[in-house]
């Protein structure tokens, strides 16, 4: 006996003229069905599936067998998963995420249960974090340009480098470049790696008295003779754009208090998900490490945003579990690949803040970047993933310049 089932507007419905009353079938199997039609991309496509099995249910063994498979068009949307399927008097299923298909598992109700399981090759929303902070900086002009000609001010961004690390002068670099791009004024001073921390702080100082000067930033990390804290205290928290001073990040931690600035990476994290319109409110997030530049401060934006955040950190037991159960994931570890794909719950937004160098011989460099997720990994199970370069990189400075301003606008009290 052939029985056809037919998949229509998120309900099986058995084809009229193939049931059997008679008909005590012992198995059912369940399968994934999703047609993927290239059409325009303002087109719509409504598809459905008939599926068609025959059922040995008087053999010894409790079988089912694919036929044959087609598709047709009709009016109502063809749900795209279907994700379980029992054995019962009436026949139940769940639709599991409708926009991200992964893994359908077929249950046979007899005495030996048996499971098949059919996987589609399915990849995330690239959250693309050039395009975004490309329109931030463009935001940023355009705002800068309108301050000038209405108060004549123009923005005013210090960094002060302090030795010869290759990554630090490279990152200061690219500020310097994205402040012509944008038309900030940017100022530079660069000491010797044995320079004092007396000296670093009397730049502080000549900085925090400067009016052209709207924002101060010590590139990290310093030498390791240097106290840290001590400096990054020196900078006046109304020009500190990185958001580094205790007080800024003792307000970020505060209900009903707000900071004067968020530090840019975890700024930069959150504004992804706004601008890919990706609910926070209510979710499950996990931030995969707790510095003071990263991690804890993105465990507070996340708070304020009114998730339920766990941090996961190197004395975590069971940070595998955790992991899996976020709905959002910010992982800023600096380990390369640390994150593999079965840490990821299914249809999990993930950000990666990581850039890790790994050796890789077929690169001109000798090196490629990578991320604390194992990116090929994660991209078949989240719903959408920032890649590594190209993802929370650029923001970081898109952030850095929105904090200039927002320091040179509060100074000056234009709105």
């Amino acid at each position: 006996m052939t029985t056809v089932y037919r998949v229509y507007d998120k309900t099986l419905i058995p084809h009229p003229k193939s049931l059997n009353p008679n008909s005590n079938s012992r198995a059912i199997i369940g399968l994934s069905v999703q047609l993927i039609c290239k059409l325009h991309k303002m087109a719509l496509m409504e598809t459905a599936a008939t599926m068609i099995f025959t059922d040995y249910s008087s053999s010894s063994s409790s079988t089912a067998r694919l036929l044959h498979f087609t598709s047709s068009r009709v009016v109502q949307k063809f749900p795209t998963t279907i994700s379980h399927f029992h054995r019962s008097n009436t026949l139940k299923f769940g639709i599991s995420n409708p926009k991200f298909p992964r893994t359908i598992i077929t249950y046979c109700s007899s005495a030996s249960p048996s499971a098949v399981q059919v996987t589609e090759e399915a990849s995330a929303t690239i959250i693309d974090g050039k395009r975004v902070a490309k329109d931030i900086r463009e935001e940023v002009a355009v705002e800068i340009s309108r301050m000038k000609d209405k108060i004549g001010i123009v923005p005013g961004l210090a960094v002060i480098l302090v030795g010869d690390r290759k990554d630090s002068a490279t990152y200061v670099r690219n500020k310097k470049k994205a402040c012509d791009s944008v038309g900030i004024n940017s100022y530079e001073v660069r000491l010797a790696e044995d320079s004092t921390e007396e000296e670093v702080v009397n730049h502080i100082s000549k900085f925090n008295d400067d009016p052209s000067v709207h924002g101060i930033l010590v590139q990290l990390p310093l030498p390791r003779h240097m106290d840290e804290e001590k400096i990054l205290d020196a900078v006046c928290i109304e020009k500190d754009v990185d958001g580094f001073h205790p007080e800024n990040m003792g307000r970020l931690a505060m209900r009903g208090r707000e900071p004067s600035f968020v530090p840019c990476t975890p700024k930069g994290c959150i504004e992804l998900l706004h601008r890919y319109d990706i609910p926070i409110k209510g979710k499950r997030a996990v931030v995969i490490g707790r510095s003071n530049i990263v991690g804890t401060p993105a465990a507070f934006l996340l708070q304020r945003e009114d998730a339920t955040v766990t941090v996961v950190h190197s004395r975590t037991e069971n940070a595998e579990e955790i992991t899996r159960e976020a709905d959002i994931i910010i992982s800023a570890v600096g380990q390369p690949n640390m994150v593999r794909g079965s840490w990821v719950k299914p249809g999990a937004v993930i950000i990666d803040v990581g850039i890790n160098p790994v050796e890789d011989p077929e690169c001109a460099r000798g090196y490629r970047l990578v991320g604390d997720i194992c990116y090929e990994e994660a991209r078949k199970v989240a719903s959408a993933i920032t890649p590594v370069p190209g993802g929370v990189g650029p923001m970081t400075i898109a952030m850095l310049l929105s904090n200039t301003l927002i320091s040179a606008k509060r100074i000056h009290n234009f709105s």
